[in-house]
């Protein structure tokens, strides 16, 4: 009786699984059929824009013009800003902690520059952008890290709707 109860159970097993179950991982290409990519030309678009809101953002930081750098960030209560262990809330909130760094007696905003830009658009309004970014200072120091950032087409632009910024 044991000798029939394992082809039993297998056959049993093989009629309850649905005939559409892939059979790969949840992560894995062939699965991954949620997220479609945009047009090309839609993609270049969207491309250029981040592009160009990230130069705007250097031209003002390196001009000293800190509230123009800050229009590349989503002005909402919603923007989120995490550097270190320390998560900032909002756009004022935002504009404040780069002033107490960068525009306070004694600080020094440097010479600003991104490299190794990574854009990946996830769709026709959202983009997700990764890259390091370098202070070149007066006495030559060059504080530099990483950065992530989840963009957002808007109303009026691309903006900066999340940054993760690291430092060494």
């Amino acid at each position: 009786m044991r000798a029939y109860l394992l082809p039993i159970l297998l056959i049993a097993f093989v009629l309850a699984v649905p005939a559409g179950i892939p059979q790969t991982g949840p992560h894995t290409p062939e699965r991954d059929s949620s997220r479609q990519e945009p047009p090309a030309d839609a993609r270049t678009g969207a491309e250029n824009g981040v592009r160009r809101l990230l130069l705007s953002q250097v031209d003002a930081w390196n001009q000293g013009k800190l509230e123009s750098f800050m229009q590349g960030y989503w002005q909402s209560p919603d923007l989120t800003f995490f550097s270190g262990a320390t998560i900032t809330k909002g756009w004022e909130p935002t504009l404040l902690r780069y002033r107490r760094r960068y525009q306070a007696e004694g600080k020094e905003r440097g010479k600003l520059e991104f490299q190794l830009l990574n854009i990946d658009v996830l769709s026709e309004k959202s983009a997700v952008v990764t890259g390091t970014w370098r202070l070149t200072m007066s006495d030559g120091q060059q504080p530099h890290g990483l950065f992530t950032l989840i963009m957002k087409q808007l109303a009026d632009g691309w903006r900066i709707v999340h940054d993760h910024t690291s430092s060494e």
